[in-house]
């Protein structure tokens, strides 16, 4: 069993008898502090602004808002503006995340404790215990500070969310008595942020505050950053570059229309011109709404997503780190099977355990064998009780049976069979079964009786000459569906991997049924390494990992991010903490886990089911794959219109396009790009590994194909002004220009059919609204409004084969997309 070392110095000077002297508490007070381990600086609203402040996608979308201002476009400036809230909400609540988290800490430590000061009891605020007081904890009371168990009545801890061990921990009395040893067992601590299940305890307190080992985790989680997700930096560097590109073009237009002789007005209107087609202002918009969307939708898949930007990273996941307890498993003790002996059936071995039961112990066990005995199994007059204790690891009862005694008896397995005469089977038999049902992850006990006469002493319990009745196997169900999702994980390219408290052979039985690992899963066991830094690639190579300890668990998710996953940890416990602020998506309980745990999740299962995580991931991807289309499409259709925009009057012609139609085609752009992309996923995770190596928007071969798609879109428009101008009078630039506005109409319409296949409503819908803009052109009252001429029945057809070549040259790009 793990010790821990016991500060001397701090214990020497303090008697467990009386506890601390009214000198000892202010020298105390000033040496350790108060016990807070919560305690931080509060962040004001303006820290939160000026770190905003720094994000130049928000300085991004405020500059090209005032320039649409300048350029007398409110609605378009408006629009921008009100784009920026979202934005400010999301780089607040990352701000936030941390505080927030650590204050949720508070709601699992106690806010008073019974304190023995100067000889006397006092109930004092939690906050106030100082190390070398003494307190008393009754049962279901939460442990206020790190102490080591003086005295107590078979003193029971829930130490699940904090160690993440599912079944309750018995602890023993520390023998205070002589010189301090250097260190105690971890059976004789009792730790802040656990709580007493049965029994009453009397605690010294050794560590207050940060010290103790909640604090540690307060401490990792403060150091845990929030660095901005790979997609926002994608974005944020593809508007960058877009930006940049955007006002380099337009300030070599002005200075070549300039040295062309056109003059300074020219110069500035086809400069301001180009700009309005060029500067990427939907790409933030388009991105905050798809993220929007996707917080829409995995709410309705009972996912509450708690930071939006996490949306995206969902889709990317390839490694989940599950906590066990209450998130593969149910989180209760049950009766799961049970072994008689001969001429024992199940419901009489059932009703002799209940009667070897306390019937006012809310042990969970013995909850679960009254739950499944029959009623009447403790109907009988209870003469004595012997409880259980980590020395005699045994319950005795003895119990009136008409005129004579019966002694039931449950415990470990290996004391009772100790107990008891060898039957027909033996005890090899009995010891082959226990061995077989342990392997299986099961917490087995033994169970045995003893008639004797009826002046039996009821003082003395009898240790020896008792008959098996045979053994009780116990466990923690899986959730339901939790087998199908976690293969469903593993076929789509995602490793899962248990990190637990438990003991490694319950955990690698666990696994092991639920397909973990191939069904033969790598199991590492942290016992007594809970101080050490584990080797990496020892964390990294397992599929199971038991006995960890918080900074453990941090450890295995730096470890598996090192090697390029995208990592997402279910928990949702308090030691869980640290690794889903770490985790690329950290992922809570909503009904079973801690408030601290869902404070520093970025998304909340609200049912609690495994299978929900599946299908977010399948409805991230499916967002990461619609923002794909959607992104690609704006770049599809802005490299033809910007190109051309420029090329046209760089080669001394007029200009291409007039601020109206700049308007008319981000009418048709801005809508298409925002909602004819927004697709459903059919909640089924798809069987294809998730992109691997860095976090990229778009491949190198995606750039590429975008690259020649826009190219070829360019030729496109360029040969439709061309052959626009030669149809109709030589050098007629309305009759150019109307045939390029077709073409690059119906090249929107084509990439949006490549993109997206027409599949909905929605993409039909905005096909055939972009196809009747066409149409206007042909409405000599509007096409005179918008300079421009009707085509003839040639013009029409050039334009339609050209858009048909510029669809075609994307068929390449759509098999680059996720």
């Amino acid at each position: 069993m793990p010790t821990w070392p016991l500060p001397r110095d701090v214990l020497e000077d303090s008697d467990p008898r009386t506890g601390l002297r009214a000198g000892q508490v202010a020298e105390r007070r000033q040496r350790f502090g108060d016990n807070d381990v919560t305690e931080t600086k509060q962040r004001r609203w303006w820290t939160a602004a000026a770190s905003s402040a720094r994000d130049p996608m928000l300085w991004f979308l405020l500059v090209v808002s005032l320039l649409f201002f300048a350029l007398g476009d409110h609605a378009e400036a408006i629009v921008l503006l009100v784009a920026i809230i979202p934005l400010l909400g999301m780089d607040a609540w990352l701000h936030r995340r941390t505080q927030a988290s650590t204050e949720g800490l508070a709601s699992r430590l106690a806010t008073e404790a019974r304190v023995l000061r100067d000889g006397g009891w006092h109930v004092l605020p939690s906050r106030e215990l100082l190390p070398g007081d003494v307190v008393e904890v009754a049962a279901g009371d939460w442990v206020p500070a790190d102490g080591l168990v003086l005295a107590g009545s078979d003193p029971q801890f829930d130490e699940s969310s904090l160690t993440g061990e599912s079944l309750p921990v018995r602890k023993r009395v520390f023998n205070a008595a002589g010189a301090l040893p250097e260190s105690a067992d971890a059976g004789n601590w009792a730790h802040a942020g656990t709580r007493l299940l049965t029994g009453s305890a009397r605690l010294w307190i050794v560590h207050t505050g940060a010290l103790t080992r909640y604090g540690e985790i307060v401490r990792l989680s403060r150091a845990g950053g929030q660095a901005r997700t790979p997609l926002q930096q994608s974005v944020t560097r593809l508007v960058r570059v877009l930006l940049i590109a955007a006002l380099l073009l337009c300030l070599v237009l002005a200075a070549v229309r300039l040295a062309q002789g056109h003059g300074l007005v020219d110069a500035l209107i086809s400069a301001l011109t180009l700009a309005v087609a060029a500067l990427p202002e939907e790409f933030p918009v388009v991105f905050t709404l798809f993220l929007g969307v996707g917080v829409y939708r995995l709410a309705q898949r009972q996912a509450l997503v708690r930071r939006a930007v996490a949306v995206e990273n969902i889709g990317r996941v390839s490694a989940i780190c599950s906590d066990k307890t209450g998130t593969l498993t149910e989180g209760e003790l049950r009766l799961v099977e049970t072994v008689p002996a001969d001429g024992v059936d199940a419901p009489a071995l059932l009703a002799i355990a209940a009667r070897a039961s306390a019937a006012a112990n809310h042990d969970p066990m013995d909850r679960a064998i009254r739950e499944a005995a029959p009623p009447a199994a403790e109907h009988r007059e209870r003469l004595a009780t012997f409880p259980f204790t980590e020395e005699r690891r045994r319950e005795t009862a003895l119990l009136r049976d008409g005129a004579g005694v019966v002694a039931v008896v449950k415990g470990a397995p290996e004391t009772v069979l100790a107990m008891c005469t060898p039957g027909a089977d033996g005890h090899d038999a009995w010891r082959a079964k226990l061995h077989a049902l342990a392997g299986r992850g099961y917490k087995v006990i033994a169970c045995a009786q003893r008639v004797l006469p009826g002046d039996h002493d009821a003082a003395r319990e009898p240790d020896a000459g008792y008959t098996m009745a045979g053994l009780l196997a116990f466990g923690d169900p899986l959730r339901e569906g939790v087998r199908e999702s976690v293969q469903a994980c593993l076929a789509a390219g995602i490793r899962v991997i248990m990190v637990t408290g438990d003991h490694p052979l319950t955990a690698g039985a666990i696994a092991g049924e639920i397909g973990i690992g191939g069904g033969q899963p790598v199991v590492l066991s942290l016992e007594g390494r809970q101080d050490t830094r584990v080797d990496a690639d020892e964390l990294a190579g397992a599929d199971v990992i038991a006995r960890a300890a918080p900074g453990q668990k941090l450890q295995l998710v730096q470890a598996l991010q090192a090697r390029g996953h995208t990592v997402a940890v279910t928990g949702d416990g308090v030691n869980d903490v640290p690794a889903l602020q770490a985790a690329d998506i950290g992922i809570a309980m909503g009904e079973r886990g801690t408030r601290s745990a869902r404070e520093a999740a970025a998304i909340v299962l609200l049912d609690d089911n495994f299978r929900t995580l599946v299908n977010a991931i399948a409805e991230g991807r499916q967002l990461f794959a619609n923002l794909q289309r959607g992104f690609a499409y704006l770049i599809l259709v802005h490299l033809p219109l910007v190109l051309s925009a420029a090329l046209v009057p760089l080669l001394g012609f007029p200009l291409l396009y007039l601020p109206i139609h700049i308007v008319w085609l981000e009418l048709l752009i801005h809508p298409t790009a925002m909602l004819a992309f927004q697709l459903r996923s059919n909640a089924r995770l798809e069987g294809r590994p998730p992109p691997a190596g860095p976090v990229r928007f778009f491949s190198p071969r995606a750039w590429w194909a975008l690259g020649f798609a826009g190219t070829v879109a360019t030729c496109a428009v360029l040969a439709g002004y061309r052959i626009g101008g030669q149809v109709a009078a030589a050098g007629d630039a309305a009759a150019g220009r109307s045939l390029a506005l077709a073409v690059l109409i119906l090249c929107s319409v084509a990439f949006l059919a490549v993109l997206t296949g027409l599949r909905g409503r929605l993409p039909l819908g905005i096909a055939a609204a972009s196809l009747a803009s066409v149409a206007l052109i042909q409405v000599p009252a509007l096409s005179e409004l918008l300079e421009v001429q009707p085509l003839g029945a040639t013009g029409l057809a050039a334009a339609v084969a050209l858009a048909v070549v510029a669809g075609l040259s994307a068929l390449p790009l759509r098999r680059t997309l996720h």
